[in-house]
């Protein structure tokens, strides 16, 4: 296996941080995409290997042992064991075992299987897409993966698909896949857990004698009774109207209204006139 070196396939120095190896990998990933490169195998190749570099040196440990055992990073805890083997008589069957030769294999055993690499993807969606279960094919190393996504996946949230990883070596298992979730929110809401949380406007005349506001939700419009003197920053809770409740069909958060008072402004004469009315009634 020949040695690639995943800093200089990102851009960045060896030396690089975690958030400057996330930003590096999201700029390539977009510029070597398959959807924006379409029929373009160097793109595609490109694409595959930004992936795999991501994968490695987003991860502290893989990356440690990449910086320390470079193209053979993955069979790091192998060559440890093996070592320690040497003093028993161990060590070279196991070498031979593990790169062919005069090992396990020659005697017509079977040789040391090994798990496939793990893949790690980041997958972005807006808050309105994760409001309902939606499904997303992604391209993960040239291969296309249909995922469906549960409604209420939570920014930052993980899942393992199983098997859907590297290749094993030497007959050993596949490696697993893991999709990271993350979150942006172009809405009006915020959202905290299960729970939404939104600012509306209210009108003095309303604040003051009562009335009714049409508030929206994520995916319909209700009315609410507002009660005579509502003070500014009052809340309110509509129950099962927040976000839904992950892999639990059905179950929702609640969603919590607070009203922002807004005066009036560019008062005519005779509107001044009355508030003075009104002023001098209260004194």
């Amino acid at each position: 296996m020949a040695y690639i070196n995943y800093y200089e396939i990102l851009g960045i120095e060896k030396s690089a941080t975690e958030s400057e190896i996330k930003k590096a990998y999201r700029k390539m990933a977009r510029k070597y995409h398959p959807d924006l490169n379409p029929s373009d195998k160097e793109a595609e190749t490109k694409f595959k290997q930004t992936n795999e570099a991501n994968e490695v040196l987003s991860h502290p440990e893989s990356r440690k042992k990449y910086d320390t055992h470079g193209k053979d990073w993955k069979h790091a805890g192998d060559f440890n064991k093996a070592r320690q083997q040497q003093y028993s008589g161990n060590y070279s069957d196991f070498f031979e075992s593990m790169f062919g030769g005069r090992g396990q294999g020659s005697r017509g055993g079977s040789g040391v299987g090994f798990r496939g690499q793990d893949y790690n993807a980041e997958l972005q969606l807006d808050l309105k897409e994760v409001y309902t279960t939606t499904k997303r094919t992604l391209t993960i190393n040239g291969k296309n993966i249909r995922l469906t996504i549960p409604a209420g996946v939570k920014n930052g949230q993980q899942i393992k698909i199983k098997g859907q990883g590297g290749e094993g070596i030497n007959g050993g298992p596949k490696g697993d896949l893991y999709i990271k979730f993350s979150i942006e929110n172009s809405t009006e809401f915020k959202r905290n857990r299960d729970d939404l949380y939104k600012t509306v406007d209210l009108d003095l005349y309303s604040a003051m004698l009562g009335g009714e506001v049409t508030v929206e939700t994520l995916d319909s419009k209700v009315k609410l009774k507002v009660k005579p003197e509502t003070q500014n920053g009052a809340k309110v809770k509509l129950k099962g109207k927040g976000f839904p409740v992950y892999k639990k069909e059905g179950e929702y958060g609640d969603l919590y209204i607070t009203y922002n008072l807004k005066l009036p402004t560019q008062l005519t004469t005779e509107e001044k006139e009355l508030f003075n009315e009104l002023q001098n009634l209260r004194l």
